[in-house]
């Protein structure tokens, strides 16, 4: 197995050199390049990537954290992102930005509101140079700003221990947004635009049913995107 290196290096910037391989393995395995049961040795990754052993250890031990690989005395042994673990990360996903958004229910948001208009109308820029890396980034902030906003320090700690594979899941699934054409990219703009409007509204009954048809709909585009 030889590595390609496929994880946007704009995003690697001051990240550790464990991180950084990290980021990579977990996007060659969530998006399959790097397949189910393969067993990864730390020297071939290490000599792929011509770096020492040491930061190649931590990147497997934060993979195996995630539940991406298991750590064997033979090597770490790939597990991947099967349709139950994307069921269950979308449903942790679901429970954090349903919860954070009806917190944020009937109180004055405007700061915040703002911060998203600004967000949706660099995705709309990032959409016209057809530059899905860049809609991904501006995606994540979307709902990361969000989170913040809520203010509440469990859910914060909650979302970071899932950040890193939401993002991975996100950057592999807006490349088959992109590949769909122009119509499905605005209509995931479209989709952000009108969580915003429901925010807006502070009502929390239409926050929630907004929540919930915006994850019913990404769970299907993740399904189409990754391999089972």
């Amino acid at each position: 197995m030889t590595m390609i290196r496929q994880y946007p290096a704009s995003w690697l910037s001051g990240a550790s050199l464990g991180e950084a391989v990290a980021c990579e393995l977990r996007l060659q395995i969530i998006r399959g390049t790097i397949p189910q049961d393969e067993v990864l040795s730390e020297n071939r990754i290490a000599a792929d990537f011509g770096i020492s052993r040491s930061p190649v250890r931590e990147a497997l031990r934060t993979l195996a954290a995630e539940g991406l690989l298991e750590l064997e005395r033979m090597g770490a042994i790939v597990r991947g992102l099967d349709a139950r673990d994307r069921k269950e990360l979308y449903d942790v996903r679901y429970l954090i930005e349903s919860f954070v958004q009806q917190q944020l229910a009937g109180q004055s948001n405007e700061g915040l509101l703002l911060r998203l208009g600004h967000i949706i109308d660099r995705m709309e820029l990032a959409s016209k140079h057809m530059d899905s890396v860049e809609f991904t980034f501006q995606d994540l902030s979307f709902h990361e700003a969000i989170i913040t906003e809520a203010r509440h320090n469990r859910i914060l700690h909650l979302w970071k221990s899932i950040r890193q594979l939401v993002l991975t899941v996100m950057l592999i699934t807006t490349e088959n947004v992109f590949n769909e054409g122009e119509q499905r990219i605005s209509y995931v703009i479209e989709k952000h635009r009108t969580l915003l409007e429901c925010l807006r509204t502070g009502d929390a009954h239409v926050i929630e049913e907004a929540v919930r048809a915006y994850f019913a709909d990404s769970r299907n585009t993740l399904d189409r995107s990754i391999p089972n």
